[in-house]
């Protein structure tokens, strides 16, 4: 062992101190444990969210190839992050085979197509809530919209006639499948209009399930001055600047009193409205239901499609068809007021001002700045101001 005069490493105030307890001799100072206590770095932080993103895509349906190219890396590295991914999950699996008899299913083969949803023998989809409350809700508003004839799933219950499970303090609920998938062509006008469509019919049923089930009520202006502000303000304006959120907000203030407000699914995206063969087969996922302004389901999809991670970008053209051909086909349905045509580029504004600040909040700058980005696009495309519509 080679030894170090204590002069050459240390600094005189350290020296100091050690020479307080010892001095005159050998020291023998030993490693410490920092391989054993790997402390993460933001490189490390970003890395993980990365690959959780890239699982979720990979459970969407995006092939290896098409994840390789969105996050430039090679098709192995993505099997790699994918695999790795897939084990975290493995333990939830083994619960599901034990508690499956229960609606009396020995023989099964598992699928995870969500990360708390679960495809059961090509035929049944069963999902887990960790709260009780929020589960039994989504049960209520699924058998109010099958009672108005909206194409949702179909509730399968226990032998012991339950509708849901509880095991190792998670609730496990069980539906048919819906048919068709989330292979949403954004670039076809037709199934833009489609859309438009379904997101009225679904409106129109919501408010009979606010006769029967209470639902949050929220603002999104609310919202914007809240939290959202706060976000923002508490990360020094890094990506927003303070004077471009004031006008926005200030923009929504005007009209949000004159907006209709309503049930809405506040999730509104192409995994969860599914298309069969150019035609709609159903909803699926109202976690995220509330009351709010109900253009924020047409605008949330809208700016979902310039968001979108796909190799076949929408140009502004296309985008702009997509959203003519979404509001013309909720018309066809539901009427929407002057005000509320003319307020849709403001609440595309706020919904990605809102992004920017939940991404922050995570500290995600990567997702915040790509919202960003979203929003210039949005502020800078005169076609949508006036009367587009």
């Amino acid at each position: 062992m080679k030894y170090v005069n204590a002069n050459e490493v240390l600094p005189a105030e350290l020296l100091a101190a050690v020479q307080k307890c010892y001095q005159g001799g050998y020291l023998y100072i030993p490693k410490g444990n920092a391989c054993e206590v790997k402390q993460k770095t933001d490189y490390k932080i970003e890395l993980e969210k990365r690959n959780q993103y890239i699982y979720l895509k990979h459970l969407e349906g995006r092939t290896n190839r098409q994840l390789a190219n969105i996050y430039h890396l090679s098709e192995p590295s993505i099997r790699r992050i994918i695999a790795k991914e897939r084990a975290g999950y493995q333990k939830m699996k083994g619960i599901i085979e034990q508690i499956l008899p229960l609606w009396g299913m020995e023989n099964r083969q598992l699928e995870q197509i969500y990360p708390s949803a679960w495809e059961v023998n090509h035929s049944y989809v069963l999902k887990v809530y960790d709260d009780k409350k929020q589960l039994e809700r989504n049960i209520k508003i699924l058998t109010i919209l099958s009672g108005c004839n909206i194409p949702v799933a179909e509730i399968v219950p226990a032998k012991t006639g339950e509708k849901y499970v509880e095991c190792q303090n998670a609730y496990f609920f069980m539906t048919k499948k819906l048919p068709g998938s989330n292979d949403f062509d954004m670039k076809d006008e037709k199934m833009a209009w489609k859309m438009g469509c379904a997101i009225a019919r679904l409106h129109m049923a919501f408010r009979e399930c606010e006769k029967e089930v209470e639902f949050w009520d929220n603002s999104l202006l609310k919202e914007m001055k809240g939290w959202v502000r706060d976000n923002l303000s508490n990360h020094d304006w890094q990506i927003v600047d303070e004077a471009e959120y004031e006008r926005t907000v200030e923009s929504l203030e005007r009209v949000y009193d004159f907006l209709p407000k309503q049930l809405i699914h506040r999730d509104v995206h192409s995994g969860n409205f599914l298309f069969s063969e150019g035609n709609f087969t159903g909803y699926i996922d109202f976690d995220l239901s509330q009351k709010n302004i109900r253009i924020f389901d047409i605008c949330y999809f809208l700016t979902g499609l310039l968001a979108e991670e796909t190799e076949e970008v929408l140009t502004k053209s296309e985008w702009l068809a997509n959203v003519k051909a979404v509001v013309a086909g909720y018309e066809s349905i539901s009427k929407l007021s002057e005000k509320e045509k003319a307020a849709i580029p403001c609440v595309m504004e706020c919904i990605e001002i809102l992004f920017v600040a939940y991404f922050i909040g995570m500290e995600d700058t990567k997702q915040a700045d790509a919202a960003y980005d979203v929003f210039r696009l949005i502020q800078n495309c005169t076609e949508l101001q006036g009367c587009y519509f």
